[in-house]
């Protein structure tokens, strides 16, 4: 079928009759969906389309909401659930998708509008929530305020982007502007507080609000706190010498003319606003190169470092001042946060560190690599800067590792461990990666090497994620597969042998899961959960603290408690919190950790003492989505101790969310 583009024109139809042709395309759609669910929607999002170029197309198709929900045309689809849509996801979809996707993606935000403004009641959905998806999604669309479009936008296909700007322009007029600048800035600081090695997204969202708040027809609301304008501060502003934000060759002419008293207050604003926000303005880069071999003592204060972090610096300052000279540029800013808590952690007295970084330091790039890297991050340097600056990020921030939109949490999950708990390990497999763009990993006594395997989950090539994992997710990726075919014989989970062989030896050979492999089944849920308590519940184990990450796996669900799959986190501990809730502290690579899984289980990444990049969720709710952990054989649990009446409530979560059918 060939349908009308979006930019078509020459209709010599009233408003009136336009309306008319998507009513009878909404009756067409409702009567063929008796016959068959899955009807197609085409015509229906033609007329849309119509309408939508006629003068009040939008508000007639908010009139119609009730009409195109009892046509059901939202069948089949994510949209069907309103209750579990992402904003993050929704601005990808309508920025970013096919035709029929950002038409469907609109049509859904109006549906939310007549929810949120109490035209339309729900079932899944209530007012207050579906406004505060509104108002998420439309701040990260702020800089479609405006009514200039970016070359993206002007570029889609048939007009799309214009009908995009269009829709955001009535959303904005129903809901208003003054809140959007708030929202975003309670969004960065949220996925600040996991300190992502990857900042690119958030970076965007402060620019939107920095551009936002330039011009003087766009009202953002107030800012009491100061917390967006810290925000921007941070990127654009964030030093006395540089307020006017200058760009970086007036900054360091600037910085040749100024005292040493001026230079003082420099490094201690950027150092105090990096360490209170985790990001980075390119400001800093310049200014720690002019201090280098000048004024070598304010790189304490640039990099705002407590007396750990200085006393690591002083101990190893040849490798620090080699790392600012060759990997801390205005173009990896990042980098300096990452080496601040690189050294923060005491990371470089660790046995093997040091050296490690010295050898990555000097090591010349496999031309793979390098290509990889130039794709990913341009031709404005070289690709070996590109990875050593996050290299020192994962390091610093070891559990803000993420997978991006790859199936490898496997991969991200190992990268992690590595960088948290066995650094020497990391960079060992790095640059044996860096070097030969291959990388030989050992599985019960026998060499795997990564070029001779066929692909893993990982398809094509890695992006949207951190400089290291470009690097090396495709290699680790085909070992762990390989490792999990040759298991695939013996019966049960692979993984019982293959975490342990692939994540190192502090993972213990122990393993219990709850689901039987061969039918998919739930077996003795009641005992698995027991036996988790038993070994690593403090008030179960004996009080033993968990000394190494364990890799653990969840049955991921949505906000509605429907299974999604499989997917791979680690426990990092077990505590109690400011309130005396014991609760399980864990990383998750998925990009953002702050997710709900339905039944009232709503992971949290901070007020529950969690540390920067972990999750956590009480125990009980935690066990009510854990399907496979890891043990110490050895250990003598006390599981059977467990209350009987906490068991079965979480046996009864299970069963009603991902357990059904099993």
């Amino acid at each position: 079928m060939t349908h009308e583009s979006p930019g078509a024109t020459g209709t010599t139809e009233s408003p009136e009759q336009v309306a008319q042709q998507l009513d009878t395309a909404i009756a067409a759609l409702q009567a063929a969906h008796r016959d068959d669910p899955y009807a197609p929607i085409f015509e229906v999002l033609d007329a849309m389309v119509a309408l939508m170029r006629q003068p009040g197309g939008l508000e007639a198709l908010y009139e119609r909401v009730p009409a195109l929900e009892a046509a059901q045309v939202f069948a089949g689809s994510d949209w069907d659930y309103p209750a579990t849509l992402s904003a993050e996801l929704a601005w990808r979809t309508l920025r970013l998708g096919e035709r029929e996707a950002t038409l469907v993606e609109m049509l859904s935000q109006i549906r939310l509008l007549a929810v949120a403004q109490g035209d339309y009641e729900h079932p899944q959905i209530s007012a207050e929530h579906a406004q505060r998806f509104l108002r998420r999604m439309m701040a990260l669309n702020l800089d479609l305020v405006g009514n200039e479009l970016g070359e993206a936008d002007r570029n889609r296909p048939g007009g799309l982007g214009l009908l995009v700007r269009d829709h955001y322009h009535f959303l904005l007029q129903r809901l208003g502007t003054e809140h959007l600048a708030g929202e975003l800035a309670r969004e960065a600081w949220r996925m600040l507080a996991q300190q992502p090695v990857r900042v690119d997204t958030i970076a965007h969202m402060i620019t939107r609000i920095a551009i936002a708040r330039a011009d003087p027809e766009v009202d953002t609301g107030a800012d009491p706190d100061g917390r967006a304008t810290r925000l921007v501060n941070a990127l654009f502003t964030p030093s006395p010498g540089c307020a006017d934000d200058p760009g970086i060759e007036q900054y360091t002419k600037r910085l040749d003319e100024m005292a040493y008293s001026d230079l003082i207050a420099e490094a201690q604003a950027m150092g105090a606003l990096m360490r209170e926000t985790g990001l980075v303005s390119a400001y800093q880069p310049a200014l720690m190169q002019h201090l280098r071999g000048r004024h070598d003592d304010l790189q304490l204060t640039v990099l705002g470092l407590s007396s750990t972090g200085c006393d690591t610096l002083l101990c190893y300052r040849q490798l620090v001042y080699a790392l600012i000279d060759e990997v801390i540029t205005p173009r990896t800013p990042q980098a300096a946060h990452g080496l601040a808590m690189l050294l923060e952690r005491g990371l470089l007295h660790v046995p093997g560190v040091a050296a490690g970084l010295w050898r990555q330091l000097r090591a010349p790039l496999h031309e793979g690599v390098g290509a990889r890297l130039t794709m990913l991050f341009g031709e404005a340097g070289e690709p070996r800067m590109y990875l050593l600056a996050d290299l020192l990020c994962m390091l610093g921030q070891p559990l803000g590792v993420g997978q991006g939109n790859h199936p490898t949490c496997q991969s991200a999950r190992a990268l992690s461990m590595w960088a948290y708990a066995d650094p020497r390990r990391l960079l060992e497999l790095l640059h044996e990666v860096a070097r030969d763009d291959d990388l030989v990993m050992r599985f019960e006594g026998e060499s795997l090497t990564s070029s001779e395997l066929p692909p893993g989950l990982a398809e094509g090539m890695i992006a949207d994620t951190d400089a290291v994992s470009v690097a090396m997710v495709g290699h680790l990726d085909r070992i762990y597969w390989e490792m999990g075919r040759r298991c695939a014989q013996r019966g049960g989970d692979p993984h019982q042998w293959v975490n342990p062989e692939f994540h190192g030896d502090g993972v213990w050979r122990g393993f219990r899961i709850a689901v039987n492999v061969a039918t998919g089944n739930i077996e003795a849920l009641d005992t698995f959960i027991r036996d988790f308590y038993g070994a690593c519940h403090p008030y179960y184990n004996g009080e033993a603290p968990l000394v190494h990450p364990q890799p653990a796996g969840i049955a991921a669900t949505d906000s509605l408690g429907r299974f999604l799959g499989w997917h791979a986190i680690s426990i990092q501990r077990l505590a109690l919190d400011e309130t005396g809730t014991m609760r399980v502290y864990f990383f998750n690579p998925n990009n953002d950790s702050a997710q709900d899984w339905g039944q009232g289980i709503v992971t949290a990444t901070h007020g529950h003492g969690e540390w920067p990049g972990e999750s956590s969720l009480p125990v009980a709710q935690f066990a009510a989505r854990l399907y496979a952990f890891h043990y110490d054989p050895r250990a003598h649990g006390g599981g059977d101790a467990v209350p009987r009446e906490e068991v079965d409530e979480i046996c009864c979560q299970v069963r009603k969310s991902w357990g059904a059918g099993r």
